[in-house]
């Protein structure tokens, strides 16, 4: 569904440059796609233009693009720009495509290793440590802390892992479920990974691109700051950020000036650093903020780059260690009573 809105836009964009009326361009369109949904919400959009409606309009109604799209398809229409504003949408979801590409190149590799290591644990778990269970229970040997423990995960494994081990799974996999994908509960695993090195910094680098490239690119197209950070708000997909964002929309609609917005939100500096915030703030008071918004999303946007291979490279090494730390754990388990055994043989 994504990839077709996507193809929808940059189609229409091309299709609409090319000097093409706005129907005969959704017609051609809707015959390559392939979803049902796809096809029925341009239907819809055509019926609507036929009836006179304006393109924003009908794009607003079939809730296919965010907020801050539709805004701009609005100011493109209505000044004539609509093909240009179209290519400005294409390059911000390039963007945020870019972003989610990064992250996951970045992680792509140490979930791979903490993946294949939680298999395997939970391989030996289930299969081996029962029956070294049963081999070690056998010896008349003061075993160490550490094999009695594996021993007695092994018993309970050896007879209730069938209901233990798939329990677990279905709690992990709910729990990150509710943590990092739930759209009511995300905000807990947003907080949580804020706090941490590097994913924090790399979060704070995408809004801050994100916020750069829209806010310049809607001030620069005509949009009030109000409306632009409204259609921001729908944007973003931080709940941190959007708090943020929802107050200096209400306070900009007050009448207050930016430097006044950000010093009476508490963790503003968190969220933007110090020398971004004054150079809104100087760009404001010299009437240069559309400028400046955009150069603070180039910024930034090279700056994603090297976060996400410092994220790769901090990661690696702590999954090393975790997994060196568990095969360590299960050989002293194994290896300290047979050397015990050895030595009771010996005398």
């Amino acid at each position: 569904m994504t990839n077709e809105k996507d193809y929808l836009i940059e189609n229409l964009s091309m299709l609409l440059s090319s000097g093409m009326d706005v129907i005969s361009a959704l017609s051609a369109i809707k015959a390559e796609m392939r979803s049902k949904k796809m096809i029925a919400t341009i239907d819809s959009m055509i019926k609507s233009l036929e009836g006179g409606s304006p393109i924003w309009k009908a794009l607003e109604a079939s809730k296919l693009l965010p907020e801050y799209i539709i805004a701009l398809v609005r100011v493109g229409e209505e000044t004539g720009k609509l093909p240009e504003n179209l290519k400005v949408i294409i390059i911000q979801q390039q963007k945020d495509n870019e972003f989610k590409s990064k992250i996951k190149s970045a992680v792509m590799y140490p979930l791979f290793v903490f993946s294949l290591t939680f298999v395997v644990g939970i391989g030996i778990a289930w299969f081996i440590l029962p029956r070294l269970a049963l081999v070690f229970s056998q010896l008349r040997l003061k075993l160490p802390l550490i094999t009695q423990v594996l021993i007695s995960i092994g018993l309970f494994l050896g007879q209730y892992g069938i209901i233990v081990i798939p329990s677990l799974l279905l709690a992990f996999f709910g729990l990150i479920y509710l943590i990092f994908i739930n759209k009511k509960t995300r905000f807990i695993g947003e907080n949580i990974l804020f706090k941490l090195p590097v994913f924090g910094e790399l979060i704070r680098e995408i809004e801050i691109s994100r916020m750069g490239f829209l806010l310049g690119t809607l001030l620069s197209s005509g949009i009030p700051v109000i409306d632009s950070f409204s259609s921001l708000v729908s944007a973003t997909t931080s709940n941190i950020y959007k708090k943020l964002y929802l107050h200096m929309q209400d306070m900009v609609a007050k009448g207050n000036s930016f430097q006044k917005s950000l010093s009476l939100y508490k963790d503003s500096r968190k969220l933007i650093p110090i020398p971004i915030q004054q150079l809104i703030i100087t760009s404001e008071q010299s009437g240069n903020l559309p400028e400046t918004f955009l150069k603070i999303g180039q910024n930034f946007e090279s700056k994603i780059e090297d976060t996400t291979k410092n994220l790769s490279v901090m990661l690696e090494p702590i999954l090393l260690i975790i997994v060196w730390l568990g095969v360590l754990a299960v050989a002293l388990a194994v290896i300290l009573p047979i050397y015990s055994l050895i030595g009771g043989l010996n005398k």
